[in-house]
């Protein structure tokens, strides 16, 4: 299926890793043009020898100036944007209890503010090429987790904005939607599960509450969700919160438990 997105410009935060890397990859295979986003610029040149013609912007997305920073030169390479993903965040584990009103303000700079800035930034930008806004949310901010009140409540407002922005946007034809993930295996998921003193039981502990297959997402089933949602194909869709998480979210996860039938 031809997505359309051929010589389109779609500016990815976080995309040198984990979800943001899988998106990158996978707008590069389809002709796009992806402008990523970090502050880890070893990652980002080591991803654009694998995409050459893509570009990187190495900066932190704390404040408002570093994103206006990022909007005006993401828009002096091309001239355009056609989407922006905002993807970049982090699991920080402030939570209710060991957290401080402090570190949640810290926290929420770190996995909320950025979106509402770069969209801001930009958005004069894609009324132009009446582009499109996509959100990376959490599957936390509807399940909760413990102990991370600061990324739950950022990932909350996220689907927040999600529908307001959905319906600020419609006389432009911007469509803003979000995707919401579970448990993916990323790299730093990776790194966390290596933490263990058994890797694979933890994993296994994980997955056997993942109701479709038991398995973990991967980051290139979220891409495609993603590439599906910035293109023209999706047309018709925005204020959507898609779930790509095996069910996790809307099954019973107790349906992990029940035998496989031998046949259909």
């Amino acid at each position: 299926m031809d997505l359309g997105l051929k010589d389109k410009v779609f500016l990815v935060t976080g995309g040198a890793s984990g979800i943001g890397e899988g998106i990158s990859r996978a707008l590069y295979e389809e002709g796009a043009i992806p402008i990523i986003v970090g502050r880890n610029q070893e990652k980002a040149d080591r991803l654009l020898v694998d995409l050459p013609g893509a570009y990187a912007i190495t900066m932190d997305l704390g404040t408002p100036e570093s994103c206006k920073s990022v909007a005006e030169q993401a828009l002096s390479i091309k001239g355009r944007i056609d989407g922006l993903v905002n993807n970049a965040g982090i699991n920080d584990g402030v939570g209710l209890e060991k957290g401080s009103p402090e570190r949640f303000l810290a926290s929420l700079q770190t996995n909320l503010h950025h979106y509402f800035f770069l969209a801001h930034y930009l958005l004069e930008a894609l009324k132009q090429s009446k582009g499109s806004i996509l959100n990376i949310s959490s599957k936390t901010a509807l399940t909760g987790q413990g102990g991370t009140s600061a990324y739950a409540a950022a990932k909350g407002a996220q689907l927040a904005l999600t529908r307001e922005w959905a319906v600020e946007l419609l006389p432009y034809e911007i469509r803003v939607n979000a995707i919401v993930p579970a448990e993916v295996m990323t790299p730093l998921y990776r790194s966390w599960l290596d933490s263990f003193p058994d890797p694979d039981a933890k994993q296994q502990s994980i997955e056997k509450y993942i109701p479709l297959a038991q398995r973990m997402t991967t980051s290139r089933e979220i891409a495609d969700m993603a590439l599906f949602l910035l293109s023209n194909r999706a047309a018709h869709i925005t204020g959507q919160h898609l779930f790509v998480d095996g069910g996790y979210v809307h099954l019973d996860r107790a349906l992990a438990g029940l035998d496989k039938p031998d046949s259909l």
